[in-house]
């Protein structure tokens, strides 16, 4: 018999949806902190009188208003997209969702959220407060609340159908109410969940790190320890003991240990299970990860688990013992239920599975411990991230030969060429570089990172992409990609780039001794490294291009070809004055290494003005004073026209209340100005005040033509122009859209951004940007 009526049940789905389309609409007006309409004219005045205040463009025949949601409506909004984040695709689309917990259909309760997966159905009560406040009294409601809850089951199973976990969840924000008070304890007896400000911001970082394995994780947290099917998971395993502890060793699919798993993350929203110690996880490591594993990527490391003391229902049935040790194979029967097994390491293994398509089909190594309370597992943790160095750069580009060399991928192959050519570099005996290169876990003068970066960069070895190599980059490269042997080719080249980088360093040895011995010097350190590799290497380029030499060059011919250009760069190198010695040398960090093969390009170029790759005119363009001048007045004259223009439409569309118009942008100016007044009075230039409309960027004055592109005044005055009559400019990415037709603001704001850096050499303009900054200024003024 029917606990409630068809009609009943038919009022209570109008009240549901799983359209897709629409909860992407009702998400969409949820995330936002203000309540929308659109109303006739006529009405808006005396709804602005209310509270309401118009935004965005005026329509046609109705005026948009908004007005703040109140703290109770954007609390239960937030929840509601918090769990539509989650994976949810069934909820409630009205705010008045009540729910029979009785045949009288006067019995009925505010269920602020209803939200339905595969398997569960969540019913959300929302408490709030606009400011942290004690909390009522919940006693008379939680006292009631079984009966609730078990007429509730009854009504879902009649619009679910029979076999969903419902979980009540009693949500609140700023309401101060301790979780080990009376009235949540009350609430803990009925099995319901208590939501508070932690929880919230939890499930939001989940959701930031775990995007759409988020849900796992939430599950665990709601039905931790209850059952997801009564069938036991039974896995072959092997029982053993370490450091007196219980341990299982088995393999399982990643989807069963997705639900059972749980990770005690060092959040207040797990401060029951204190000590935690994880971090979420990195979204760009999980992302990573999951790209790796849905490529056929996998992890031979086991992941370690701990099963909760609280679950006493793991069963071991053991078949047999060897006679020679003491651990004993059988089957392991694990309860299917959530969060019994606490994940202490290889959780972004596990949840990297998440979105994979191996999920159910590949199975995952596992080190099982049973009944470790939260600090052994704690210890365990500290133990793995202490004890367990992380793979150095250097150790994982030395790796790379063995693990790639014979890899089906181009691109891999050269990372193992790469590898090995560097590994001969610094190991042979006979080269030049013998010890100095660290290799593996040996430490050396010089790093292998810098040769990696250079071997990439120099053209000695072709671009590839997958299986694919990038066909121009292999004309002047020293592998042959025609070769079908392809291990023989590997070796081949090899021996023939570790011979000609050998010779050009043995040279430098023999007649520039001076500078070879000196360490952190030009050649013999890092910075150097790079730099000179990349040069012959751009040396080969060039006289490959005028058929000098090509892939089947021995590697003395090569040699012999580029060897002048060395004798000119180091002979210069031996005659530099001393400020441009110590200039150079005092170029660290990101960037120094360019710097450097600039400056070695330039030193050859200055005796060999033939050579003169486009990367350095490119470069030379850059420390071109009067051309860097040239654009700095273009760029100036053109911003200056730009802020007029921007400020006196705006002046136009909005008269005197044009800068509350774009109030966003004056606060942050305003900011802006404040924060350069401090500037200047520390340095001890005393208190000056700076107008925050000198405090635009190019990205504000972008913003705004994009918001009021179109907008023109009720009242015309005389040669007003709109945003697109005056800034629409064609450069050269077509003019259909909007974006293309401002999209030579971005270019102007990154060639700003060159130029405003008037100290720094290696930034600057060229003459292909400071022909744009002509053109976009006899556009603007011409």
């Amino acid at each position: 018999m029917s606990f409630i009526s068809i009609v009943e049940i038919g009022e209570l789905e109008s009240k549901l949806t799983d359209d897709l389309s629409q909860l992407g609409k009702l998400y969409k007006s949820k995330k936002n902190g203000y309540h929308v309409k659109s109303v006739e004219h006529k009405l808006a005045e005396g709804m602005l009188r209310e509270g309401w205040e118009e935004f965005g463009s005026p329509l046609k025949t109705k005026t948009k208003l908004r007005k703040p949601k109140d703290h109770s409506s954007k609390f239960k909004d937030d929840v509601w997209c918090q769990l539509y984040e989650l994976g949810y695709r069934h909820l409630n689309s009205c705010n008045d969702f009540e729910l029979p917990f009785k045949k009288n259909p006067l019995e009925k309760s505010q269920i602020d959220i209803i939200a339905v997966s595969e398997d569960s159905i969540l019913l959300v009560e929302c408490r709030s407060s606009q400011k942290h406040a004690k909390a009522p009294s919940f006693k008379v409601k939680f006292e009631a609340l079984p009966t609730k809850l078990k007429g509730f089951g009854k009504v879902l199973d009649q619009l679910f159908g029979k076999g969903k976990k419902v979980k009540y969840i009693f949500a609140t924000r700023n309401l101060k109410l301790d979780r080990t008070s009376a009235d949540i304890e009350r609430l803990n007896t009925t099995g319901s969940f208590f939501y508070n400000d932690n929880t919230y911001e939890y499930v939001n970082g989940l959701i930031k790190s775990y995007k759409n394995a988020a849900h796992y994780q939430f599950l665990a947290l709601l039905f931790k320890g209850q059952l997801i099917s009564k069938e036991r998971i039974q896995v072959p395993a092997i029982e053993g003991k370490m450091g007196g502890k219980t341990y299982y060793m088995f393999s399982i699919e990643p989807h069963l240990l997705l639900r059972m798993g749980f990770i005690l993350h060092r959040t207040r929203a797990n401060e029951a299970e204190m000590p935690t110690y994880q971090r979420l996880l990195v979204p760009s490591k999980l992302k990573g990860i999951s790209k790796f594993i849905q490529n056929g990527g996998y992890f031979p490391n086991s992941v370690i688990l701990n099963f909760s003391k609280k679950i006493n229902r793991l069963q071991f049935e053991p078949s047999s013992r060897g006679e020679s040790t003491r651990s004993r194979f059988g089957v392991l029967k694990i309860p299917n239920a959530y969060a019994i097994a606490y994940i202490i390491d290889g959780q972004h293994r596990v949840y990297g599975y998440a979105e994979s398509d191996y999920k159910e089909s590949n199975t995952i190594p596992v080190v099982a411990f049973r009944n470790l309370d939260s600090t052994e597992q704690l210890k365990i943790f500290m133990d793995i991230n202490e004890n367990q160095k992380a793979v150095s750069a250097t150790l994982r580009i030395t790796l790379e030969e063995d693990l790639y060399w014979n890899s089906e991928r181009a691109d891999s192959r050269m990372k193992a060429l790469r590898s090995s050519i560097i590994q001969e570099l610094g190991g042979s005996i006979s080269g030049a570089l013998y010890n100095k290169i660290s290799i593996g876990e040996d430490k050396a003068l010089l790093s292998a990172n810098p040769f990696a970066q250079a071997l990439t960069r120099s053209g000695l070895l072709p671009f590839a992409k997958g299986n694919k190599f990038v066909a121009e980059s292999a004309d002047s490269s020293l592998y042959d990609i025609n070769n079908q042997n392809i291990s023989s080719e590997m070796t081949r080249a090899r021996d023939s780039i570790v011979k000609f980088i050998n010779l050009s360093y043995q040279f430098v040895d023999d007649n520039f001794h001076d500078v070879f011995k000196r360490e952190r010097y030009f050649i013999v350190s890092n910075r150097g490294a790079y730099a000179f590799i990349c040069l012959i290497g751009s040396l080969n380029i060039f006289e490959s291009e005028r058929r000098n030499v090509n892939v089947k060059t021995t590697a003395e011919n090569r040699f012999k070809v580029i060897k002048k250009y060395l004798n000119a760069l180091l002979t210069q190198i031996q005659e530099l004055p001393d400020e441009d010695e110590e200039h150079m040398l005092s170029k660290l960090g990101s960037g120094s290494e360019n710097a450097w093969l600039r400056f070695f390009q330039n030193l050859v170029n200055q005796k060999y003005p033939e050579y003169e790759p486009l990367d350095l005119i490119d470069w030379k363009e850059r420390q071109d004073q009067e051309l860097q001048d040239t654009g700095r007045k273009l760029g100036t004259i053109i911003e200056k026209f730009i802020k007029k223009t921007v400020i006196g439409t705006l002046e136009n569309l909005f008269g005197d209340n044009w800068d509350i118009e774009i109030g966003a942008i004056q606060r942050e100016c305003v900011n802006r100005a404040a924060q350069e007044t401090e500037k200047l009075y520390k340095e001890g230039l005393g208190r000056k005040t700076i107008p925050w409309t000198d405090m635009f960027f190019v990205s504000d004055y972008k913003a705004i033509i994009e918001k009021y592109w179109t907008k023109k005044p009720s009242q015309i005055p005389a040669g007003f122009k709109s945003f697109d009559g005056v800034f629409s400019i064609d450069c050269g990415y077509g003019f259909n859209s909007k974006a293309e037709k401002i999209k030579w603001l971005s270019f102007f704001n990154s060639y700003r951004n060159n130029w405003a850096h008037a100290g720094t050499k290696e930034k600057g303009l060229n003459r292909d940007e400071v022909s744009f900054l002509q053109s976009i200024h006899d556009h603007l003024l011409g």
